[in-house]
């Protein structure tokens, strides 16, 4: 039919974020400290008879629940990276493990919440040196966590991934570039680039070490000035901050789920550069694939059409862009 672009011969659609594999090796190590962790509390809970221990320990193993939920995302995303099945790959799994994740955090801050208005209303007491003590070497593991997939945050932005396709002659390319010609770096692109996978496992942590610095200043305040209410004050608003992380995470994977247009400015470069050559974009498609790697499908109207390999061309250099497709089609006349 004239005017369609079919597709090329066959290629393959990974869109892995840029430390995939470093990333998925993190989140391990760091589910490995969490669940040691929360054995030791509940085992030592249970042998002491301390509620508080036992509580502490229960509540990890929601975290250490999530932490899996963002490791085993990886790993089938990894192993499932080629599977014809997925239309443009499995980049995308990661948002979903991390809008899953996100709903057990808003658990988690509702669990905190509800928990720590029934403490206010009926008091319990608290063995404060014992609590102390094991909230501090909970803050100590969490941010030992934290440090690693925040470490594993900071490596993803600062690489760039390709994966070395050759070009295509039939207006179905992928293309590789995470450099903007034009100078705007990472800055502009970075929600587009983040991985809210890794992004969901490091706030399960972060949630876990703000509530153990909470803690110990409340307990510390109750020890030394026999304020019983700071404890649970101090949960309510660890609950209200926790539950505003994980919304901001809801609606950052439910954006990618939904094919939102990741970032505005690709969108306009790409008209930009387009209607720069004399031709119309009548249709345009833009959504994040994957962490760092967008898909656009672009039509265009010519009067003087040229092969879509060329208009391709012209988009080549865009930060993110890994995989387009363009049609080109004559005007419609008139009558």
């Amino acid at each position: 039919m004239p005017g369609t672009v079919h597709l090329s011969p066959r290629h393959d659609h990974v869109f892995l974020g840029a430390a995939h594999a470093e990333n998925e090796r993190r989140t391990w190590i760091v589910i490995a400290l969490t669940a040691t962790m929360m054995v030791a509390e509940i085992v030592a809970g249970t042998i002491f008879g301390s509620m508080a221990l036992v509580a502490d320990g229960w509540h990890m193993s929601t975290h250490a629940a999530a932490l899996a939920i963002a490791a085993f995302a990886y790993r089938f995303a990894r192993r499932h990276a080629r599977d014809p099945r997925f239309s443009f790959g499995t980049g995308k799994l990661g948002d979903l493990a991390a809008f899953a994740s996100a709903l057990v955090l808003a658990l988690v801050a509702l669990f905190i919440g509800w928990e720590s208005v029934m403490r206010l209303v009926q008091p319990v007491p608290i063995v404060f040196g014992q609590a102390i003590a094991v909230a501090v070497l909970g803050l100590a593991v969490n941010l030992a966590s934290a440090w690693l997939l925040r470490e594993g945050h900071d490596h993803a932005h600062g690489q760039s991934h390709a994966h070395g396709h050759a070009p295509h002659a039939q207006g179905h390319d992928d293309h590789h570039h995470h450099h903007d010609d034009a100078g705007h770096g990472h800055h502009h692109h970075a929600q587009a680039g983040r991985d809210n996978n890794l992004r969901a496992a490091y706030l399960h942590v972060l949630a876990d070490a703000f509530t153990s610095v909470l803690a110990i200043v409340a307990l510390v305040g109750g020890s030394l000035y026999g304020w019983i209410w700071l404890d649970p004050m101090m949960g309510i608003v660890g609950a209200l901050v926790i539950a505003h992380w994980s919304f901001g995470l809801l609606r950052a994977s439910g954006a990618v789920l939904l094919d939102t247009v990741p970032d505005r400015s690709l969108a306009e470069g790409i008209a930009a550069r387009l209607a720069a050559d004399g031709v119309e974009v009548a249709d345009l498609h833009l959504w994040q694939v994957g962490p760092g790697h967008c898909s656009a499908i672009v039509s265009v109207v010519a009067t003087d059409p040229k092969p879509p390999a060329a208009y391709k061309a012209l988009l080549s250099g865009l930060p993110m862009l890994s995989h387009v497709t363009v049609e080109v089609n004559p005007p419609v006349a008139v009558a």
